[in-house]
């Protein structure tokens, strides 16, 4: 894709998924959650700069305002805040990250959402501040989780290389947990071209094909599977799920509102 072309997308995405924060969300059983969508790096994955977890960030954000999660509930994190606006992002810290989680948490009774996209590696997610890049490990993430969240339903996708490994520090009765990669697998499409990291791509545009969050998983893991194969990349990623047994049957009576689409980049 040409830099004049990449650029005209960027806008198109930008002012679409400005269209959905300026609309009144759908009714819906996510009326009443939190969520967090995080951008954690900037990187590709041979060190330029990329614009695609920010993309995902965005339009993951877009999207769970079309599944009825109001805005006022929902807090976006970028590395690079500066860069974005409509609306502009916060700036990513651990400590940002949990205190907007518990805020938002605070405001409404329902569950609550935690979307992280970025690098990751066996021992965890990159957490990129000021420039400086921190792993985030899975108990890291499994005490905020606990912390933030509580005794709440709640909703965590982790889309990184090796992100299987947060899955045993994430499990509860009341939790779901998607993952990119198994535990010993990296993921793909983090290249500075990419508009979306590939997980991320197909979480998008599985929200269109599926009723509830239960039914994505198999939806999202055919989706990855195929552009893996398209490209001939491998070892296959092979995306990870698990659903507690109270959290399953609520969210089996929780459908999307009718109509919801991903927002995707043209």
């Amino acid at each position: 894709m040409g830099r004049g072309l990449g650029v005209i997308f960027g806008l198109i995405a930008t002012f679409a998924a400005s269209a959905a924060f300026a609309q009144t969300p759908p009714k819906s059983p996510f009326n009443d959650w939190s969520a967090v969508v995080v951008a954690g790096d900037w990187r590709s994955g041979d060190g330029r700069s990329t614009e695609a977890f920010d993309n995902a960030r965005r339009d993951v954000a877009a999207t769970l305002l079309g599944l009825g999660f109001k805005s006022e509930n929902l807090t976006q994190f970028s590395t690079r805040p500066d860069r974005y606006d409509m609306p502009r992002p916060e700036r990513l810290t651990t400590q940002s990250m949990l205190d907007a989680v518990k805020t938002s948490t605070a405001k409404v009774k329902g569950g609550c959402l935690i979307y992280y996209t970025s690098h990751g590696n066996p021992t965890g997610v990159v957490l990129d501040v000021l420039g400086k890049p921190y792993v985030l490990s899975p108990g890291e993430m499994g005490l905020l989780v606990d912390e933030a969240c509580a005794d709440r339903p709640a909703i965590v996708i982790i889309s990184a290389c090796f992100s299987g490994v947060f899955l045993p520090y994430l499990q509860g009765p009341q939790r779901m947990v998607i993952t990119a990669a198994r535990p010993d697998r990296s993921s793909f499409g983090c290249s500075a071209d990419d508009v979306y990291p590939f997980f991320d791509d197909c979480f998008l545009e599985s929200v269109g094909r599926t009723k509830s969050f239960p039914a994505l998983p198999p939806v999202i893991q055919a989706c990855v599977a195929r552009k893996e194969a398209d490209l001939g990349l491998g070892p296959p990623s092979e995306p990870q799920a698990f659903i507690g047994p109270d959290l399953r049957l609520m969210l089996s009576m929780m459908p999307f509102p009718k109509g919801a689409q991903g927002v995707r980049a043209p």
